[in-house]
């Protein structure tokens, strides 16, 4: 619980700014990842937004309906898709970035930095732990 009363309190911060710009957080997420980490298919991009595969397909579908993603298909399996974004998703995510690292500066100067640090080492050392077992 205390978990997801943290993430909650944080989502408050970016809900805003995301809808502004017609977005939601699972899309958000995605853009990230791909602006991240490049074309990707939807099980890697599962992974790395923690998005169940079925709800993944659908909010793809949406991205790909409002041009913020394409799905290409692999020349060698056609049954493989590779994800990417968009110029229009592309533009979105690089006029954001901006916005988004204001406020995590905002969220240290308020609670100070070596809170924030503290935190993030926390969390990682229970994700690696979590991974381990």
């Amino acid at each position: 619980m205390l978990l997801l009363r943290a993430r909650e309190k944080m989502m408050e911060r970016f809900r805003p700014l995301l809808s502004a710009h017609g977005l939601t957080e699972q899309q958000w997420r995605i853009m990230r990842a791909l602006h991240e980490r490049g074309p990707l298919e939807p099980r890697q991009l599962s992974d790395l937004c923690t998005i169940s595969s079925p709800s993944m397909a659908g909010v793809l579908a949406r991205m790909e309906a409002t041009d913020l993603v394409t799905k290409e298909r692999f020349a060698e399996d056609q049954r493989r898709v590779l994800v990417s974004l968009t110029a229009t998703s592309l533009e979105l995510v690089e006029a954001l970035i901006g916005e988004v690292e204001a406020r995590y500066a905002e969220l240290e100067s308020q609670m100070g930095r070596q809170v924030v640090e503290r935190v993030y080492r926390a969390v990682d050392a229970l994700l690696e732990g979590l991974e381990r077992t």
